[in-house]
């Protein structure tokens, strides 16, 4: 008879408090979810074209390359958004629950505070890895200099950059450390080279020579497609002890320079051989002096 009663009155409790809850907050909350799963599935779509047709290309980009820094972006642009959705949804939530929205966040704004002053060298690197990502100042494949660190990109994410170096010796570098960024790829990059010849030469032979090897290493079918604007002799760059140092400068596709200079000074060396033309090298000259003998000796 007593259970009867208790399963009756708690039915009837079920009937009069939490079926009415769950049509009217109950319902709410399920509308406001599905309403915040909407609005992110239409909002990454939206991030997703508009960084595709916003974000500008080059022409000598790569496309792998350029399609990861766009994905970097959207990946960033994306996971805040989602932050926000989430945390407006949860609010939205906690008042359909009756729960006092306002100690809660007067508790994570301290929480906030003590947080920030831990992770100010973390959100230094976020912002500054952003800007890096967003600029284009470099991405991955290019060779490029942080200071005295020196090495191909091999990672970038907003937090670090990973470089690898000659040596295969790999940098991790934290983007809020990097101040001074010098990219050796981007767009173009440019032969320039110093050759000492000796000062018997005859230099209209030498710049002869030297832009002869420079035009034909242009219209060669295997350097051709690596190289912009063929090397030539620019001007006489110093009046050494022992050599007329001429600089030689051209262009090439990025990362092509070490290459196509390493292939212009076999030829050069070639050529100047056969014009007898002496590339010197220091020379020291040791001079024995004889001691004098004294008398009685």
């Amino acid at each position: 008879m007593s259970i009867s009663v208790n399963l009756s009155s708690v039915s009837s409790w079920m009937t009069e408090s939490i079926v009415p809850w769950l049509l009217s907050h109950g319902l709410t909350i399920a509308l406001i979810i599905v309403g915040a799963l909407v609005v992110k599935k239409i909002a990454l779509n939206f991030i997703d074209r508009v960084v595709r047709r916003a974000v500008p290309g080059s022409s000598f980009s790569n496309s792998d390359a350029e399609r990861k820094r766009e994905d970097t972006l959207i990946s960033l642009f994306r996971g805040a958004l989602s932050i926000v959705i989430w945390i407006i949804a949860v609010l939205m939530i906690l008042g359909e629950l009756m729960v006092e929205i306002g100690p809660l966040l007067a508790g994570a704004g301290i929480a906030g505070v003590a947080f920030g002053f831990g992770a100010q060298y973390l959100v230094r690197d976020l912002i500054n890895g952003f800007f890096i990502v967003f600029e284009n100042q470099y991405r991955v494949g290019d060779a490029v200099c942080f200071g005295d660190t020196c090495g191909t990109v091999e990672v970038i994410t907003l937090r670090t950059t990973i470089l690898r170096d000659l040596d295969g010796v790999v940098h991790h570098i934290p983007n809020g450390e990097i101040k001074i960024t010098s990219n050796m790829s981007k767009d173009f990059s440019r032969i320039n080279l110093d050759i000492g010849v000796s000062y018997d030469a005859e230099l209209e032979t030498v710049i002869e020579i030297v832009n002869r090897i420079g035009n034909e290493l242009a219209e060669d079918p295997d350097w051709k497609d690596k190289i912009k604007e063929a090397p030539q002799f620019l001007r006489v760059n110093d009046l050494a002890d022992s050599a007329v140092i001429i600089k030689i400068l051209g262009e090439t596709k990025p990362l092509e320079q070490w290459s196509v200079m390493g292939e212009l000074r076999r030829r050069i060396k070639i050529a100047f051989d056969k014009a007898g033309i002496e590339i010197p090298f220091p020379q020291q000259v040791v001079r024995y002096v004889n001691k004098p003998q004294q008398s009685g000796e």
